[in-house]
């Protein structure tokens, strides 16, 4: 059983729908006050009343990932609301899937700006609050940092930059701030997204197979995840990405 987590704070920043909302949702759980920010003002607003509904406290706050300024406003929001912080965690992610033929290079600069630069800045102005507490930083990244598909350069660069960052922050804001990152695999969110964008979702065998562990994964699997590695269960933890995928990234594929 993990220790108390009641009356401490985490903002769970860029995104309130999908692995985003579980995240909150688990944090909410465990009596954690959640700051949920996004420009998505619709969604962020959609699962503040949801985590009410269970119970929980928390509060929509909206923030531009993509601005500096805006990420900054955020920080000092939560702390004239609540007075500490805990937790951050950096789940702001878009993702332009093209050949570079077709790729601008502002789009390019997009994607980093969003997933990549975002988690630094909210990182740097959160860690004076973080170290009072001696917090922890959640990055979320993507096996696809790990590897690839086609066209996904830009993704792909910007979540391995998202790992790097990972240790680089764990030995800059060690010992009081520890910094660790998840990247997920295939994570099953359209069922998570806000109402009007919601989808029922069926998988086949197929999709279900090429997991060891035989299924999709689910937001709140990684949600558990980060409950962990913000516990002091994980206190020997620091500088790592845990991938949380199935199995899929170690099963070999062969055609026949």
């Amino acid at each position: 059983m993990y220790e108390s987590f009641s009356r401490k704070s985490c903002v769970d920043y860029g995104w309130s729908q999908g692995i985003g909302e579980a995240i909150a949702q688990a944090f909410s759980h465990h009596e954690v006050r959640v700051v949920i920010a996004d420009r998505d003002q619709q969604a962020g607003k959609e699962c503040e009343q949801w985590l009410h509904s269970k119970g929980g406290e928390a509060t929509f706050l909206y923030c531009d990932v993509a601005d500096a300024d805006s990420i900054q406003s955020l920080i000092n929001r939560v702390i004239d609301r609540y007075q500490r912080l805990d937790f951050l965690i950096n789940n702001a992610g878009v993702s332009r899937f093209k050949p570079m033929s077709e790729l601008s290079v502002a789009e390019f600069d997009e994607v980093f700006s969003i997933n990549l630069r975002s988690a630094f800045v909210a990182a740097k102005f959160a860690a004076p609050y973080l170290r009072e507490q001696q917090g922890s930083i959640i990055n979320i990244a993507s096996t696809r940092a790990l590897m690839s598909e086609p066209n996904s350069e830009t993704y792909a660069a910007s979540k391995g930059g998202l790992v790097a960052l990972t240790h680089a922050l764990a030995v800059s804001l060690g010992p009081k701030v520890r910094v660790n990152a998840i990247s997920p695999g295939w994570i099953e969110v359209r069922d998570w997204q806000k109402s009007s964008e919601r989808e029922e979702v069926h998988h086949s065998e197929a999709d279900r197979s090429q997991h060891p562990v035989g299924r999709v994964g689910t937001p709140e699997d990684v949600g558990r995840a980060a409950i962990f590695l913000c516990s002091g269960e994980s206190g020997f933890i620091t500088g790592q990405n845990l991938v949380i995928d199935g199995g899929m990234t170690v099963k070999m594929i062969y055609e026949d």
